[in-house]
């Protein structure tokens, strides 16, 4: 049993004499399994006490650079302040730096002044091109960890990427709309926003792989860079039904749900399925007026307290590995909205 305590303090932990404890840590016999299962478990409280009191009184600074539209962001910083309660003894303070659109030019110079002016951690969520990837780079290598968030820049220095399982959203759009459609004739559109965001990559590349596979020979019509913006997705959208009159369902990888759907009514056009992603104002509301079939969630408040443990993690202020693992997708439909999600 490796580890850094006093016998004293284990003993005290443990509510066992010094001599007991003495006789556990060096295989000295004579004592029953319980009691050393019972020296394990206080050497365990100890090591978790240990990160508590290093985080006690700590304060970490956080940055948060999103490029998407200001429903995801309101949404994500909802869900980071939610979870600050969670994350005490330590102290989260955050800067946001959130835009619905921006030049390239425009997020490397946000992110090179985090570089300069320091930060405890970086939460991203933008595109993946050279130039913001080499800025993450240069965050990095000032010793600033960066998490990724919803769409992943794999190729930088990142330290993990938290989010949603991309791939497997995709293939469960996929399954969804082909149960639902049936053998119903027609295209389906799919909307991105951008095609340089890797999660929404991603989740084309799963919905496209999974609809060959169930339903070879149904056409895809693809609507991209709008950014999600709805004056841009009307545009898009109309002129795609004006083009595809034989347009039956729709799957909205890049948001902006409200816009596609206030077109379809518009025109008095109906689909068969209409899958989106995130529980956000805009899709709940859809979601309770039964006017879009499902959404494709994950837990943005978990996301956040995942990013918040990592970048305590790289400072060396929490123990364990730094891992990413994605969150699988969850299938939300009228009659399953989260009770927290009821009252928005």
């Amino acid at each position: 049993m490796s580890h850094p305590f006093r016998i004293r303090e284990i003993a005290a932990q443990a509510g066992l004499s010094e001599a007991t404890v003495d006789r556990v840590l060096n295989d000295r016999g004579m004592v029953r399994a319980s009691t050393v299962q019972e020296v394990r478990q206080a050497i365990a409280d100890l090591e978790r006490q240990r990160s508590q009191l290093r985080l006690g009184g700590r304060t970490f600074m956080i940055d948060v650079v999103i490029e998407a539209p200001e429903r995801f962001s309101h949404a994500v910083r909802t869900a980071l302040e939610a979870a600050l309660p969670s994350l005490r003894p330590a102290v989260i303070r955050s800067r946001f730096h959130l835009r619905e659109t921006a030049t390239t030019a425009e997020l490397v110079a946000v992110m090179d002044r985090i570089a300069a002016r320091g930060s405890h951690g970086v939460i991203l969520k933008a595109p993946d091109v050279p130039q913001v990837v080499a800025a993450a780079q240069k965050i990095a290598r000032r010793g600033i960890p960066v998490v990724t968030l919803v769409t992943d820049l794999p190729s930088s220095e990142r330290v993990a990427y938290v989010g949603i399982d991309n791939r497997a959203a995709g293939a469960t759009a996929a399954y969804l709309l082909a149960q639902w459609v049936g053998d119903r004739p027609g295209s389906v559109l799919v909307t991105v926003s951008s095609s340089y965001f890797r999660g929404e990559e991603e989740r084309e590349m799963g919905f496209r792989s999974a609809m060959r596979a169930m339903d070879p020979g149904r056409a895809l019509v693809e609507i991209s860079e709008t950014y999600g913006l709805d004056d841009a997705l009307r545009e898009r959208v109309r002129a795609a039904l004006d083009a595809h009159p034989d347009i039956v369902a729709v799957y909205s990888i890049g948001g902006g749900n409200v816009a596609t759907v206030e077109v379809f009514e518009a025109m008095e056009r109906r689909f068969a399925a209409f899958i989106g992603h995130d529980l956000d104002h805009d899709n709940r509301r859809l979601l309770r007026e039964q006017r879009v079939s499902a959404v494709l969630h994950h837990d943005l408040g978990q996301d956040m307290r995942r990013a918040c443990h990592v970048i305590m993690q790289a400072n060396r202020a929490l123990p364990g590995p730094i891992t990413s693992i994605p969150s699988a997708p969850q299938i939300i439909t009228p009659f399953n909205v989260p009770a927290e999600a009821v009252a928005d």
